[in-house]
């Protein structure tokens, strides 16, 4: 089976760009069914031995040998807050790279893959509470939850180390405080964790959850006069409900009002094929999630950039 997964997967990576999203369907329990990225996915594999670690966060339910790398599993039962996933003949674990480091996702059950429009995709009901979701779809009679992984990983490897003073510095001497960006991702964490980058870098921002909902501040902006005039930058996620960052780039560079903004794709997808689909795009930069020092130079690169053209 995951032999013909990754052959699937493989074949989705065309879908790229054309505003449709290929998911891997998995079950944690004996009904519910969960999505995931493909593009995310390296391969999958039937629960392997786990070597447990008595220090290790809660949600890690060991590491694991594959093909000679050390991979740290997580629970991703545990991590919706159920049970522990039984350690029957059905459970597998899904290999994937998140933010520039693999782990595995133990899971009950694998599933298939499908593919939809992104403009199914909703984001998930608000609860009052703290979601696992960020998007929810269908697909025929099937509700797919869609994982915040990216939450996940936050819960298990906790706040990431802050920015360096000196790209601060640099910051406040470019003059940055004040100007503003578009931060569009459809992940709250995400969302978080680049807000306050930006804040420690005097920047204001402003939010959207899709790339639908960022063109539509975007056309906006344009009727009150030049957007590049009023925005720094657009710092956009790929993968996201309603509009994919691939497309909204694309429509940004269709919109004569909207051309000359600065656009630099931030994305927890990363690798060789991912840089060519934001050339392809005309996106001006790609950064993998997530390092704030990172971010924050590219940042100051861009008000540099600014500087000297004026």
């Amino acid at each position: 089976m995951a032999t013909g997964l990754l052959e699937s997967i493989d074949r989705s990576t065309q879908l790229a760009g054309h505003n449709r999203l290929a998911l891997l369907l998995f079950r944690l329990g004996p009904r519910q069914v969960f999505g995931i990225n493909v593009f995310k996915v390296q391969e999958v594999i039937r629960r392997p031995q786990l070597l447990l670690m008595p220090s290790a966060h809660p949600l890690v339910a060991g590491v694991a040998d594959i093909r000679g790398r050390v991979v740290p599993v997580i629970d991703l039962h545990r991590a919706i807050g159920a049970p522990a996933v039984a350690g029957d003949a059905a459970a597998h674990v899904i290999v994937a790279e998140y933010s520039r480091s693999v782990q595995g996702f133990l899971v009950q059950a694998v599933d298939r893959i499908i593919h939809v429009d992104v403009g199914t995709v909703q984001p998930p009901p608000e609860t009052g509470s703290e979601s696992y979701l960020t998007a929810i779809t269908r697909y025929g009679d099937e509700l797919v939850e869609i994982i915040d992984v990216e939450k996940v990983l936050a819960a298990v490897t906790g706040e990431r180390p802050g920015m360096s003073g000196e790209l601060q510095a640099q910051a406040m001497d470019l003059d940055a405080r004040g100007r503003r960006v578009l931060v569009v991702d459809d992940s709250r964490v995400a969302r978080s964790q680049i807000e306050k980058v930006l804040g420690q870098l005097g920047l204001d921002s402003i939010t959207a959850t899709d790339g639908k909902d960022a063109l539509r501040q975007l056309q906006l902006m344009a009727e009150q006069g030049p957007v590049d005039e009023q925005l720094l930058m657009v710092i956009s996620d790929v993968e996201m409900p309603a509009m994919d960052g691939y497309r909204l780039t694309t429509e940004i560079r269709r919109d004569a009002r909207l051309k000359p903004l600065y656009v630099l794709m931030h994305s927890s997808l990363s690798g060789v094929f991912n840089n060519a689909m934001v050339e392809r795009v005309g996106a001006d930069r790609f950064l993998p999630k997530f390092s704030s020092d990172e971010l924050a130079g590219a940042i100051v690169d861009r008000l540099k950039a600014i500087q000297i053209r004026h």
